[in-house]
């Protein structure tokens, strides 16, 4: 019997139990955790007829193979890294959902006109390393070396975690795919948001991913006798933290765009010490680069007019740069057609805020985006995180729709064509 709703949800399951976090859900790139999930979707791939292999960036693929051995590929994938105190289906519901959409297709014999291959990319969120899609940057060939240095919480650079892992990091370049070899990409993924709930819609088209920026933010004053010293003489570094940080919510807001601080931390850390250095996190969204990156630089100009006042020093380091991505009109007309074939007649088509893999595949190959409904709000990154059975159910039908619509469309000679 092929892979159906309930199974898809078993299996998130099984997964959410590979955790460094006895209480919650943790998976990090290149962790003990990594490696179980990989075997574990390595088996199922191998259950759904498919060739399998742990590529350079420590991605685990499989490969089914099309009417004949060799064919360009249409790419279906997502990731299995989480974010800390995850949810279960983020990222890993679009990769089961890509097993058994292949599942099916072998147990229908289908003859395609190219192969499929499905990529469980093993970092998208950027937990361990604070770079986020190297699984996918690897497979679309725009790996930067400068990331060899980057470090975990416990000083283990991303060179010796490879090593660890059994990877070798000089063969990184061949995780590589060429743009030749494939005919696009086609992801799964929860909505991470709450319009689908809201509009009572099982699932939508995704037009557009929002581009992203992450920066490590530090402001540098003076340490300090809280009883001790006065208001006029104070270079207090959290004082002047806060102020940019309310000023990141409303410069945001204002403009349309995302911004979140998700990480602040106070130096030297005593309650009767004025804080002296602060560390914080910043993650901008915009649906456009220009209002994102305009954003920003109000951010900076609020940071030096409180640097200025505060008697601060303000230090950045950007940690992550993706560009705004618009899904292929032709990929997303196949997703359209597979949400149809499930008796949506029009379907909804949302902008995504949320990043995905999909944004480093855009530098390979064209693609589109099917999403699910998350339901309780549309929370994510959070234990909620839920999906049902029905519209797992929906999804399995409209996501290997739109593979044959694909397959349809490829086969009388309207091929996809590649991104520069």
């Amino acid at each position: 019997m092929s892979v159906d709703a309930l199974t898809i949800l078993d299996r998130c399951e099984v997964l959410a139990r590979q955790s460094s976090d006895p209480d919650g859900i943790e998976r990090v790139y290149l962790s003990p955790e990594h490696a179980a999930v990989n075997l574990q979707a390595g088996h199922w791939m191998y259950e759904a007829g498919m060739s399998t292999r742990l590529d350079a960036a420590g991605n685990q693929i499989g490969r089914f193979e099309g009417e004949t051995p060799g064919l360009p590929a249409l790419l279906l994938g997502s990731h299995l890294d989480t974010v800390p105190n995850a949810g279960r289906y983020d990222g890993i519901l679009g990769v089961m959902l890509a097993i058994a959409v292949v599942d099916r297709l072998r147990e229908a014999e289908a003859a395609l006109p190219f192969a499929i291959e499905v990529l469980a990319f093993g970092d998208e969120e950027g937990t361990r390393f604070g770079t986020a899609l190297l699984g996918s940057r690897a497979v679309a060939g725009t790996w930067d070396p400068a990331w060899w240095e980057l470090h975990d919480k416990n000083g283990t650079t991303l060179r010796e975690a490879f090593v660890e892992f059994g990877l070798d990091p000089e063969a990184i370049g061949e995780a590589a795919h060429r743009s030749g070899d494939v005919v696009g990409y086609l992801e799964a993924h929860i909505e991470q948001g709450p319009y689908l709930e809201e509009g009572d819609r099982a699932l939508a088209v995704v037009s557009s991913i929002a581009g992203a920026r992450r920066f490590a933010l530090t402001l540098i004053g003076e340490a300090g006798h809280a009883g001790g010293v006065p208001f006029h003489r104070r270079h207090d570094a959290l004082a002047g933290a806060s102020e940019i940080v309310l000023a990141v919510e409303k410069l945001a807001r204002d403009a349309g765009c995302i911004a979140t601080v998700g990480r602040l931390q106070a130096f030297p850390g005593g309650v009767n010490v004025i804080p002296g250095r602060v560390e914080f996190s910043l993650d901008l969204r915009g649906e456009t680069d220009f209002a994102r990156d305009a954003v920003w630089a109000a951010i900076q100009a609020v940071a030096d007019d409180t640097c200025d006042r505060r008697g601060l020093t303000f230090e950045v380091e950007e940690t992550h740069n993706a560009p705004a991505v618009v899904a292929s009109p032709r990929l997303q007309a196949v997703i359209g057609r597979g949400i149809q074939a499930t008796g949506d007649a029009e379907p909804e088509v949302l902008f995504s805020k949320a990043g995905h893999d999909a944004m480093a595949i855009a530098d390979l190959t064209e693609w589109a985006m099917l999403f699910v409904r998350n339901g309780r709000g549309g929370i994510s990154h959070h234990p909620d995180e839920i999906v049902t059975v029905d519209d797992v159910a929906t999804a399995l039908d409209a996501f290997e729709a739109a593979v044959l619509a694909l397959a349809e469309t490829y086969r009388s000679g309207a091929h996809a064509t590649p991104a520069p």
